[in-house]
């Protein structure tokens, strides 16, 4: 059965086992519910009603995630439920990796430690998976001391990305171009959290000034017709995740998800996870939600995952053998 038809017979089985790309899952977030019950015991529940804000948000991970999985034993056995989840869920790409502050938290201050463990997991569980590994940043930290992180990862050719989130009002931009000049001397995607909070502006204002290459969210571009002419031209890619926007309160339900306007614009989107322990929606249900919602066609559905399955920018890290077993 090929994608269009099982999307159209709400076929999630079939869904599954078609390939697709998650280049936006936070993987302490990103693991399979049933995987963590049956190894653990822990049981997490879904949000069962709309958040309103990034502090809720952070308070429901310090209640389920923060009291388990706090230890460098726990932090691994969150990778690997993530990587279980996107092999379950089709995911032939998977973009994750780790905040800077974790590697001496959880991995003794050994890079060597940290990408071994992820490609491991990887290599135990999917073998045949495109592991992209990222690099976490938080706004909220000052510059000197992610750049005291950063040192232990620049120079890693493991490292496909790098990406900045948290609240988009923590700091100016700006303070982060030092950081950003180094990502791209070290062939870094460049990626930033922008637009899910934020204006319109906001988002051109974070790639011009970072050079980005994608944008995790950018949903607030369909406010201004200049901004995504912008993206447009620049071919600048918006990672989606719409049920996290439902349930974080940034858009009112699927139906009306702002993803329909920016694709049919000729802007270059992809549909993700985000954080499947608290929105309970890997990309499978992701589409199947788009498409039963009546926000984009099956076959507009079916374009957005094989360009998904395209790359376009850092060619020379997927034409390494890191990308494979090894």
């Amino acid at each position: 059965m090929n994608f269009i038809d099982a999307l159209q017979q709400g076929n999630i089985e079939e869904l599954k086992k078609i390939p697709k790309s998650d280049v936006h899952n936070h993987f302490a977030l990103g693991g399979s519910r049933k995987y963590i019950r049956e190894k653990t015991g822990i049981d997490i529940k879904p949000l069962t009603h709309p958040l309103q804000s990034m502090k809720e948000m952070d308070a429901w991970t310090q209640q389920y995630i923060g009291p388990y999985f706090n230890t460098p034993k726990m932090r691994r056995f969150l990778i690997e439920a993530t990587i279980k989840q996107a092999a379950e869920d089709g995911v032939s790409i998977l973009e994750i990796g780790e905040d800077v502050w974790g590697l001496k938290e959880f991995f003794h201050n050994d890079i060597h430690e940290l990408i071994d463990v992820f490609y491991g997991a990887r290599e135990r569980i999917a073998p045949n998976m495109e592991l992209r590994l990222q690099i976490g940043l938080s706004r909220h930290c000052p510059i000197e001391y992610l750049e005291n992180c950063l040192q232990h990862f620049f120079g890693h050719k493991e490292f496909y990305s790098i990406d900045l989130y948290g609240d988009e009002f923590a700091q100016p931009i700006e303070n982060f171009i030092p950081i950003y000049e180094k990502a791209a001397e070290n062939g870094l995607c460049r990626k930033a959290h922008v637009g899910e909070w934020g204006t319109a502006s906001d988002i051109v204002e974070a790639v011009e000034v970072l050079h980005l290459d994608e944008v995790q969210h950018g949903i607030s571009a369909i406010e201004s017709n200049e901004a995504m002419d912008y993206l447009k031209e620049k071919q600048i890619r918006l990672n989606i995740t719409p049920s996290s926007n439902v349930l974080l309160g940034r858009v009112k339900n699927m139906s009306k998800h702002p993803i329909a306007t920016l694709y049919r614009y000729g802007i270059d989107v992809t549909v993700n996870s985000d954080d499947i322990l608290i929105f309970n929606s890997d990309v499978t249900k992701e589409y199947l939600r788009l498409f039963q919602s009546g926000c984009l066609t099956a076959e507009e559905l079916n374009r957005i995952r094989l360009n998904g399955l395209t790359n376009t920018i850092n060619q020379a890290y997927l034409l390494t053998p890191r990308t494979q077993k090894r």
